[in-house]
């Protein structure tokens, strides 16, 4: 007994059915530590894998002229991260799918490596433009296009706007091939040497009108306009948010005065928002796109709130935050005695987005708006 107890920490086994159990905990203590090593390596190679997937990831924010239809809707979807068989795509997730019925448009958000991005969106796209047909389509929200924005935007730390620029150029030119009749304008980093932003473009060819004279309407790749297919906006910028705050009231005119004081473009305004008023169920919605932009334009508190960052091939790059365009939205509405409903965010913020995306491709899950299980707000 003496010489068990120099061999062993634990305190002398009195019997040998002690030493038994003794044994028998001994071998249940190792099993666990093996176990917890394990977990413990399994987790640091998925933070890893996480990691690596996230280097060369790309959003597409797909922007669709249809919401009434849900079924058709996720059809688009669904065609990014299945090929024509039906067959899973690996590498490709559907993060969300943000529908609005009086908007009648949706944006599904397409990310993957950007080795991979482009097939997928390109799947969507022949889809889209397979289902929808602009001769009958109704909306309030402005739109040119079946597929009316296939907006390209860099995640990954190994992907550039330049990078971008070249996969857009040639899903433009591949849907113009694949889809006989459809023609695409180009914008930001695709659209070179210029690289003319969204709001610009869309000005240029008239995308604000209520009505549209396809015939005048100069395309950058593919054929002159038509009915059927409208023209669609393809291009890539630093990522850019869609911030909705719905006021409560039915003047558009106020909104139009609240629209105007916050646009960038105006004096005052807030640094990279781009915005409209709509008429939207009963209300006015303040439609914001909050584009980012370069940190060194501003101070990182600008209107007293830290701009959340991110970063582009070593650049730092900034984006207004949902709660300052609310409060401001809030401020200039209460001049006009009107208050507001809330705030919607359309998707996901840059981080939000790479965050997910990771986590979704590293667990295989394509549909993964399903396990989001609502609009992300």
């Amino acid at each position: 007994m003496k010489n068990i107890s120099k061999l062993s920490p634990l305190p002398l086994c009195r019997s040998y059915e002690h030493a038994k159990l003794w044994t028998v905990r001994q071998k249940l203590i190792n099993i666990t530590l093996v176990l917890s090593s394990v977990y413990q390596l399994t987790q640091h190679l998925k933070r890893m894998s996480c990691s690596a997937v996230g280097r060369r990831l790309v959003a597409c924010l797909l922007n669709i002229s249809e919401a009434r239809r849900r079924d058709l809707v996720e059809t688009v979807a669904r065609s990014a991260i299945t090929d024509t068989l039906g067959t899973k795509r690996e590498g490709i997730t559907v993060l969300n799918i943000f529908n609005d019925v009086d908007y009648n448009r949706s944006v599904i958000t397409i990310v993957a490596s950007i080795d991979l991005i482009r097939e997928a969106v390109l799947s969507a796209c022949e889809r889209a433009c397979s289902l929808i047909d602009m001769n009958v389509h109704e909306g309030i929200h402005p739109c040119m296009g079946a597929v009316d924005l296939v907006p390209l935007y860099p995640l990954g730390e190994e992907v550039g706007l330049e990078d971008c620029g070249k996969e857009a150029q040639a899903l433009a030119t591949a849907l113009t091939e694949r889809v006989t009749g459809t023609s695409v304008f180009l914008f930001g980093w695709a659209d070179s040497p210029q690289r003319r932003g969204l709001a610009k473009r869309r000005k240029e060819i008239g995308w604000f009108k209520k009505v549209l004279d396809m015939s005048t309407i100069q395309p950058d790749v593919g054929p002159q306009p038509t009915r059927k297919y409208g023209v669609t906006g393809v291009g890539v910028s630093p990522y850019v948010m869609n911030c909705n705050v719905t006021i409560d009231t039915q003047d558009l005119a106020v909104g139009r005065i609240v629209a105007s004081a916050i646009r960038e473009s105006s004096p005052g305004g807030i640094p990279g928002v781009q915005v409209m008023a709509l008429p939207h169920e009963g209300a006015v919605e303040i439609a914001c796109n909050v584009e980012s932009v370069q940190s060194g334009r501003l101070s990182s508190s600008y209107g007293g709130e830290k701009w959340p960052s991110f970063t582009i091939g070593g650049q730092n790059f900034c984006h207004a935050p949902a709660s300052l365009i609310t409060a401001r939205v809030a401020e200039l509405a209460r001049h006009h005695g009107v208050a507001i409903k809330g705030t919607a965010l359309v998707g996901f913020t840059p981080r939000e987005c790479q965050r997910l995306a990771e986590g979704a491709l590293s667990n295989g899950i394509g549909e993964f708006w399903k396990e989001l299980q609502r609009v992300h707000m």
